[in-house]
């Protein structure tokens, strides 16, 4: 049986050019430094590492964003259906401003421990946190949280 969708997000198309593009310009930057003006070989290596670790980075940017986070009733998951957190697992929602989230996102925090992934620029999930957000616009955000936090606690609405 299908669920209907509560909420959906979607990472920003600008955010996600200005952030794969900001990632991929470093990478060129840091290569050419270990290219153009050659230090020493220990630095060289460094610098190619880093190099290197950027490229990576812009590209598992560019295909977790283009991926969506759905909320239904009982879960919320990735557009291609990965579960993120079952609904009846979130003890808290956490949306203030001194909350460790994502840019334009919000926290939760779950009952069990899960296994640790990260989308960059769409979530990530460290043992019972959960964050929600990056490249995303703050409405969406904001309107998930406050469904979720409808659907957890409704007693408090």
């Amino acid at each position: 049986m299908q669920q209907d969708v509560l909420a959906t997000i979607r990472p920003s198309p600008a955010r996600r050019w200005l952030g794969v593009g900001m990632l991929s310009i470093v990478g060129m930057l840091v290569l050419f430094v270990a290219f153009a003006q050659p230090p020493e070989p220990m630095w060289q290596v460094f610098l190619l590492a880093v190099g290197g670790a950027a490229f990576w980075l812009a590209q598992r940017m560019w295909k977790a964003t283009s991926d969506s986070i759905e909320l239904t009733q009982t879960e919320l998951r990735t557009g291609a259906g990965l579960l993120i957190a079952k609904v009846e697992d979130i003890e808290a929602v956490d949306r203030g401003v001194f909350a460790f989230k994502p840019s334009n996102g919000f926290l939760l925090k779950t009952k069990e421990s899960g296994e640790n992934s990260w989308a960059p620029g769409l979530w990530w999930r460290l043992g019972r946190r959960v964050g929600v957000g990056g490249m995303t616009t703050a409405a969406e955000t904001k309107l998930m949280s406050e469904v979720l936090s409808a659907l957890t606690f409704p007693d408090r609405g």
